[in-house]
Parts: structure tokens; sequence; C-alpha cells
């Protein structure tokens, strides 16, 4: 089964994202406190631990949220979800809409590590039901709409 690992936010664009014990999501708008939040197609994002270990091995003491994830999960290979895929988290329903994204040139994780997962393996989703997601919420993935 799928869960997450963490949660994370940013209260300015362009500074990394930290772990807080929960965030509180809503539908138009996205994570309550997060720089990112609003009426657009990308409100949250997520990361799975999976695509975040192999560059562990090169630098072990990535933080968590240095890929600007809000949410880290474990068990789930998330970047192979179609868009339009719906996930529920905790009490939370969300929408899958966009795999991946073009990275910063100036990403700090790229410059040390020679890569960057996010570009390749993120997802974006909207918010379609509110609630909380905390730390030890199980994932699961829903059949995608018509």
């Amino acid at each position: 089964m799928a869960t997450v690992i963490a949660v994370c936010i940013s209260e300015e664009k362009g500074t990394p994202k930290h772990e807080v014990p929960e965030i509180h999501l809503k539908p138009g708008h996205g994570i309550v406190g997060d720089a990112h939040a609003g009426n657009w197609h990308r409100q949250v994002s997520l990361l799975g631990t999976e695509s975040v270990e192999p560059l562990r091995a090169v630098l072990s003491d990535i933080p968590v949220g240095a890929f600007a994830e809000n949410i880290l999960t474990e068990g789930l290979t998330l970047y192979t979800l179609p868009v339009g895929t719906r996930l529920r988290i905790g009490g939370v329903l969300l929408e899958v809409t966009q795999i991946g994204k073009e990275c910063h040139a100036h990403c700090a994780i790229r410059r040390q590590v020679g890569d960057c997962v996010m570009p390749r393996e993120g997802i974006f989703a909207v918010v379609l039901e509110e609630g909380v997601v905390r730390p030890g919420d199980p994932v699961t993935v829903l059949p995608v709409s018509p």
C-alpha cells in the first residue's frame, strides 16, 4: 500500500519547501499557506521516494522538500499514472493534471548531484475535495475519469 512519507510547504516562491506536520487542501486553491496555491493546474506537487533514493546515493543528506514537492509518497510509481488519475490521500481527493515540469536552470539539487527528478518524475494535481493530509496517510489510486 502506498503512503505519505512527508508533507511540505514554502511560504514564498523560489524558496525550498520545508516539512510540516500536516497540510490543509482546498478545491480551487490548493494547499493553505503554500506559495504555489491558486486557481491553476499545479496546485499540489507530488514525488515518490522511489524517485529520490537514487540521488541520495550521490548526496545522502537531500532534505524532504528539496525538489519542491508538497507530498512525498512511498509505494507508488507516481510518474506512471496518466493525467486524469484520481488519488485519495487521507480524506482528500486529487486529480493528476501534469507529469513532470520544466526545471529551473539554477536548481540547487541539479548543481550538486548533476540531476533533478522533478522534471521527469514529479506529478501535479488539483484538489477536488477538501481535507487534511498527514504523514502516514494512505494513498489510493482511483480509476481515471471518462
